[in-house]
């Protein structure tokens, strides 16, 4: 408990009380520029360096805190994806061609605001998927374009959810369409069902480029060993971030504190790897660990031709046949999930993923 409680205004006195007996003074990277500004006048620190004199004892003390979720946090998150649940469902309704994304980007923002909350984060609703974190809403639906949306509603108690989902304009997914979505769908799947306690994050992560690897070797894009055109990277032209990320009050929970001190920890280093130095999160996962699992296929025409013509890769990428997917956007499918003592549990009431779910949606 609270022994002794004192004004506010009394802080920086016993502040520097403190640092003139060499007591340690323990505190977390402000994410303020306020607070930076009085930290750097109570303790007498530059401020362009007060983030650099933080305390890494207690960023790695609240971390292994915050990082294990109580039930109580748990059901505030699936109140957050069911909400969440119910603006993709709109967003999948409510689309046709001739809207324009930011109509149906108000339509999702208003059920967020209506259940009490806000989004979680800038909504990306976009029918160019291939753009990473695209918050541009100025397109028109068209038929036969794909609409990617990764978008999650805030609680009144500020706990996110973060889910994105990837539908046709049209009635039905055409041919080209199913083939890409059924290999991020099935990664998806699986790597959800390899979740449990004691299992690297960045284990699943490579088990997710492997299995893309391995749809698109199916389909003649990709070429060669799928092992060594992993360890290559090859695969980060078409899946070119992590699988995942710890989410919890932020979407992108605890970031302030460092992503290398939340997604890391001192079990491993980060890759300096195109696509896997995006992995936000890497550590070995343990029972109250809520993340997001979210694997993708995008066609990025400038990434296609920079690569081709550098010739990088070419024993692994089949250009003839990646250059024939350039307009196709991209594909990204994402839970959010808890992981417990013996498994995992996917957070919230099911939104539609599978091809005949999605379509059933659409044609109702």
């Amino acid at each position: 408990g609270v022994n002794e409680t004192t004004p506010y205004g009394s802080l920086e006195g016993h502040l520097k009380d403190a640092l003139n007996k060499g007591r340690p003074v323990h505190f977390l990277p402000p994410y303020r520029a306020d607070n930076q500004i009085r930290i750097s006048q109570w303790m007498d620190i530059p401020i362009n360096i007060v983030k650099s004199r933080a305390s890494e004892a207690l960023i790695k003390a609240v971390i292994s805190l915050v990082s294990i979720k109580s039930p109580e946090e748990v059901a505030e998150m699936e109140k957050a994806v069911n909400i969440t649940r119910a603006m993709h469902l709109a967003a999948m309704r409510r689309a046709r061609p001739g809207i324009l994304e930011a109509e149906l980007a108000g339509i999702v923002e208003g059920i967020a605001l209506a259940a009490d909350g806000q989004l979680s984060y800038p909504a990306i609703l976009t029918v160019n998927g291939q753009t990473l974190h695209n918050h541009y809403h100025g397109n028109t639906l068209k038929e036969g374009q794909l609409v990617l949306g990764d978008f999650g509603a805030e609680t009144p108690t500020h706990y996110a959810g973060d889910i994105t989902r990837t539908f046709p304009v049209s009635k039905s997914f055409n041919t080209r369409q199913k083939e890409i979505y059924k290999i991020v769908l099935d990664t998806e799947v699986a790597c959800i069902e390899a979740l449990k306690p004691g299992i690297p994050y960045r284990d699943v992560h490579l088990y997710a480029a492997r299995m893309i690897t391995e749809g698109l070797k199916a389909l003649g894009i990709m070429k060669g060993d799928t092992e060594e055109a992993v360890q290559a990277g090859a695969h980060a032209l078409f899946f070119p971030h992590g699988l995942g990320h710890m989410i919890g009050m932020d979407v992108h929970d605890m970031e302030g504190l460092g992503e290398d001190h939340v997604g890391y920890g001192d079990e491993m280093e980060r890759s300096s790897q195109f696509g896997l130095k995006s992995l936000r999160l890497a550590r070995t996962l343990m029972p109250g660990f809520v993340l997001t699992v979210e694997p993708g296929i995008y066609f990025i025409p400038e990434l296609i031709g920079q690569w081709q013509e550098e010739r990088k890769h070419w024993e692994f990428i089949n250009y003839e046949k990646a250059q024939q997917y350039r307009d196709f956007s991209g594909v990204r499918i994402e839970d959010n999930v808890l992981i417990t003592e013996t498994g995992h549990q996917i957070l919230g009431q099911p939104i539609p993923k599978t091809i005949q779910e999605v379509e059933a949606v659409r044609q109702g």
